[in-house]
């Protein structure tokens, strides 16, 4: 660890000369890069100029521990420095796990009704409203893309950009299959059903980071569906970009000048490709989305929001913190089981790390 440390101050030294040169901010990619780096390396660094400051504190309370005059208040001293470098050290531990790189971007989420009919649906939308109301909370700007409803209210699928500092990094621990227990709404006999959803959390891909050759697509247009007035039946608007190597199709239809609808569906398809690359290039990971989706069947469930019993149980997480309030939680309070698996994780780097 003190080598890693060493090697943390001297790097932000370097990255902090290379920012205060002219030529960089003529770079934007290199620019983005240096200075994520920097946000990353600063927490380490000040935590072990912190160390270093609890260790010199420890090594002039043993030496006061000789005068019997100041030796109470050196064990007070000597105390003290134990504890702070032991909670210092823990926290290095912490900055010092491999950071996933998507973490500071922001992401396209894609919310579909799985299993159950007109009930997933509706749960489809409980799901929506609930990832709108965390990130008002959490301060970041929302954008619903697309968006396909029944005639009861539910959502068939939607697909939101989320943007915003470190969204990903939070939002990645949703994707999965979600399930829901409750009596809906049309089910006279009052019995339990058992819904799911599918989520999918994309990272935002840069358009300087994956270059799409224009014969690599098909663009059409086509007239807006749903609500617009003269609008929707005049105009050709909306837009549908397929990919051809991979047979990746976005549409895009909710803006009525063409330009933007193109400019959000490829925001969406560069997403969805970078997702894909990056997942066929790393063949533990298998591909992101896919896995993520599954099939929407109940066994895959990573979920269960049980309206009978008023909780929300994480089968990821186990004993008295894998459960959490239902209403809280589907009015936005996700922190509490996001923070929860954030903390699982890192226990379980920690521990593989122990295992090297």
């Amino acid at each position: 660890m003190e080598e890693k440390l060493k090697q943390a101050a001297l790097r932000l030294q370097e990255v902090e000369l290379l920012l205060a040169q002219p030529e960089v901010y003529a770079d934007p990619a290199r620019l983005r890069a240096l200075t994520r780096e920097q946000k990353e390396l600063t927490p380490v660094v000040s935590a072990f100029g912190e160390l270093e400051a609890a260790r010199a504190m420890q090594s002039e309370a043993e030496q006061m521990l000789s005068d019997p005059e100041l030796r109470e208040l050196a064990r007070e001293e000597l105390r003290q420095a134990k504890e702070r470098q032991e909670a210092l050290l823990q926290e290095l531990n912490l900055l010092l796990l491999p950071k996933d790189p998507d973490d500071d971007r922001s992401v396209v989420l894609e919310l579909r009704a799985g299993v159950g009919g007109e009930e997933g649906a509706l749960f489809a939308a409980d799901l929506l409203r609930m990832y709108l109301l965390y990130a008002d909370k959490c301060g970041w700007q929302t954008d619903v893309v697309s968006r396909s409803d029944t005639e009861l209210g539910g959502v068939k699928e939607a697909t939101l950009t989320v943007e915003g500092a470190g969204v990903y990094a939070r939002l990645k621990f949703e994707g999965g299959t979600h399930c829901v227990k409750r009596v809906p709404e049309t089910e006279s006999a009052g019995r339990i059903h058992t819904s799911t959803a599918t989520v999918a959390v994309l990272p935002e891909a840069e358009e300087t980071e994956l270059y799409i050759a224009p014969e690599e697509l098909r663009i059409d247009t086509f007239r807006a569906g749903g609500a617009g007035g003269q609008h929707v039946n005049k105009t050709e608007s909306a837009i549908r970009i397929t990919h051809l190597p991979t047979g990746t199709v976005v549409e895009c239809q909710d803006e009525r000048s063409q330009y933007k609808n193109k400019d959000r569906a490829m925001k969406i398809l560069r997403s969805r490709l970078y997702a894909r690359q990056k997942a066929e290039s790393d063949a533990a990971q298998a591909a992101r989305r896919r896995s993520q989706i599954g099939g929407a069947e109940r066994s895959e469930r990573i979920r269960t929001y049980r309206f009978h019993e008023k909780i929300v149980v994480d089968h990821r997480l186990t004993g008295d913190e894998k459960s959490f309030p239902l209403g809280a939680v589907l009015n936005g309070d996700l922190d509490g089981i996001i923070d929860a698996l954030i903390t699982r994780r890192q226990a379980e780097e920690l521990l593989q790390q122990a295992n090297v």
